[in-house]
């Protein structure tokens, strides 16, 4: 691989959220407790005993419903709001004054890997660029501006300390990069030529593991994108300039959340003289 990994610095068992179930188990939990309620106490007042049906009826209404993404999005917000807003003002009102993040993280917009949840950053530690397979594009003012002005602001104006790709196990991305055609065809709008931003990594890879299972040369090429990234960072002028000045270190990981570890090593490239031939 280009450069050389560091050791890893962080493991974690990763767990599957229940709280799907759990909600689900809490109304039928409710339901039952209720029913055997009016079961077993036939002396209760004809009030008390109508109020029991109509929650009965009402907790079996919303248990039948299903998913209701809005209702979702009210009930996050409220207890972010309860639980996180308003039990620290002097964080918040610092943010809202503005941000210094010490940290710019690419990250894959995969719904099982969020930097937030999994490094525990808080707001306003890490500005963060997510998309398909956490690519960091080469410099490019017209095809990738929308990538090239976050980076840009994030270096020249907030002034980060630290730029961190986070490659991922199990990346559909890389499985899309790995199953591109040797002709290069491809077969969807965006994607295919989204990912073919690390094409080297994947020649990379099926040159060196070609014995391997598809599989296993996927997981390599997780790593090996993520070091092409760091590669195409330096192609930004701003980021060159302040890597040479150590004002900003770039920095690969991978997060494997099949066995719930994380890696994180430096690069060492090597700025040799430009040569024309």
């Amino acid at each position: 691989m280009v450069g050389k990994f560091g050791k890893c610095i962080l493991c974690c068992r990763s767990q599957v959220s229940k709280e799907e179930d759990m909600a689900n188990e809490s109304y039928e939990d409710a339901i039952a407790g209720l029913s055997k309620l009016l079961s077993e106490k036939a002396d209760l007042g004809s009030v008390a005993a109508a109020k029991i049906k109509q929650i009965t009826a009402e907790l079996e209404a919303v248990s039948s419903k299903g998913f209701d993404p809005v209702e979702r999005i009210k009930t996050g917000f409220v207890h972010f709001r309860t639980e996180k807003y308003e039990k620290n003002p002097d964080l918040y009102g610092a943010l809202a004054k503005g941000q210094s993040p010490k940290f710019m993280v690419f990250a894959c917009s995969d719904s099982r890997v969020c930097p937030s949840h999994i490094l525990n950053f808080q707001p306003g530690e890490a500005f963060m660029i997510r998309n398909i397979a956490n690519m960091v594009p080469p410099y490019d003012k017209t095809k990738y501006s929308g990538v090239g002005a976050a980076i840009e602001y994030a270096v020249l104006h907030l002034k980060v300390e630290s730029i961190v790709v986070i490659g991922h196990s199990c990346c559909g991305g890389i499985k899309g990069l790995m199953s591109i055609p040797d002709d290069g065809s491809t077969a969807s709008d965006f994607i295919e030529n989204w990912v073919k931003i690390c094409s080297a990594a994947k020649s990379k890879v099926t040159e060196k593991s070609a014995s391997l299972s598809f599989a296993e040369q996927c997981h390599n090429c997780e790593k090996e994108a993520v070091n092409v990234s760091l590669g195409n960072l330096l192609t930004y002028p701003f980021v060159r300039n302040a890597v040479v000045n150590d004002a900003v270190s770039l920095k690969g990981a991978h997060y494997d959340f099949v066995k719930g570890t994380f890696e994180l090593w430096d690069l060492d490239f090597t700025i040799s003289p430009s040569i024309s031939v």
